[in-house]
C-alpha cells in the first residue's frame, strides 16, 4: 500500500504541476521517508545520557538498539551508539536517497518499506503474542539486497569525508567480521574514521586495534556522517529536477 500510494502522489505531482512545483512537492514527501535528524538527535543524546551516569546511558541507548544493554560499560554503550549511527546513516537516510534516485518516490518508500518490515519481523521471538519471524524472512532478504549498494555507498561517503584515510582492502576486511552482509560496511567505515574500536560483544570487533571510543568520538561521528549527508544532497536535488523536467515532457 505504500508503495501505491508514493506511484499515486507522485504521477499527481507531475502530471498536475510545473517542473519545479513537482520538484518541491516531491521533496517535501520524501522528508518523512528520511530519518537523520532523529537519528543523530538520539545518538547525541545516548551521550549526554552517558555524562549522568551509566544507567541512564544504557536506559536511552535502549531507544536505538536491540541488544540488550544491561551488561554494557560505558565504552560499549558509547560504540554501540556509534555503530547504529553508522548502520542508521545507510539504512534510514542513504539507502532511501539511493532508490529516490534510481526509482523516484517509489522506489524510497518501497525500501523503507521492506527495512522497517525486516526491522519488525526479522528477529527471532514473540511479537504482540506471535511468532513473527517467518513473516520477516522474506522482509530480510529483501532488505539485504536492497541494501547492498547504498551500504556501499555510504561507506565510499564516509572514506571521502574522512579524506581516504585508509585502504579499501582495509574496509572489506572489516566489512567481512560483522555477520550482515551488509551493516559491517559503514561500520567499518566509522570505526577505521574515527580510529576507534566497535564492537558487539562476542559478535564481532571492528578495528580491534582501534582505541578505545572517548566522549569526544560521538560528535566526531555525528559530523562525519553529516558531512557524508551533504554531499549526497546534490545528487538527490539533481534527481528531483531530472524527475519533474522528463515528466514535463513526455
Amino acid at each position: 500500500m505504500v508503495f501505491f500510494a508514493a506511484v499515486a502522489l507522485q504521477w499527481a505531482a507531475l502530471a498536475h504541476l510545473p517542473a519545479w512545483g513537482a520538484a518541491l512537492v516531491l521533496g517535501l514527501l520524501l522528508k518523512p521517508l528520511l530519518a537523520w535528524r532523529m537519528l543523530a538527535g538520539e545518538v547525541l543524546a545516548v551521550e549526554a545520557a552517558l555524562g549522568e551516569s551509566l544507567a541512564a546511558g544504557r536506559a536511552r541507548l535502549a531507544w536505538l538498539v536491540s541488544r540488550d544493554v544491561q551488561p554494557l560499560d560505558a565504552v560499549q554503550v558509547r560504540e554501540s551508539a556509534i555503530e547504529s549511527l553508522a548502520e542508521n546513516l545507510s539504512d534510514s537516510v542513504v539507502a532511501p536517497l539511493f532508490w529516490f534516485v534510481l526509482l523516484g518516490l517509489p522506489g524510497a518508500a518501497l525500501y523503507r518499506f521492506a527495512n522497517t518490515a525486516d526491522a519488525m519481523w526479522g528477529y527471532p521471538g514473540m511479537r504482540g503474542g506471535r511468532y513473527w519471524q517467518w513473516a520477516g524472512k522474506w522482509a530480510a532478504r529483501a532488505d539485504d539486497g536492497l541494501s547492498w549498494l547504498p551500504a556501499r555507498l555510504t561507506a565510499l561517503l564516509l572514506w571521502l569525508v574522512a579524506r581516504g584515510g585508509w585502504r579499501w582492502a582495509a574496509l572489506r576486511a572489516q566489512a567481512r567480521v560483522t555477520p550482515s552482509p551488509n551493516g559491517g560496511w559503514p561500520m567499518g567505515a566509522m570505526a577505521l574514521a574515527l580510529g576507534v574500536r566497535l564492537a558487539k560483544p562476542g559478535v564481532y570487533a571492528l578495528n580491534a586495534t582501534g582505541r578505545k571510543a572517548q566522549a569526544q568520538d560521538t560528535a566526531r561521528a555525528v559530523d562525519l556522517a553529516q558531512k557524508a549527508l551533504l554531499a549526497l544532497i546534490p545528487v538527490a536535488l539533481a534527481a528531483l529536477l531530472f524527475i519533474a523536467i522528463v515528466r514535463a515532457h513526455v
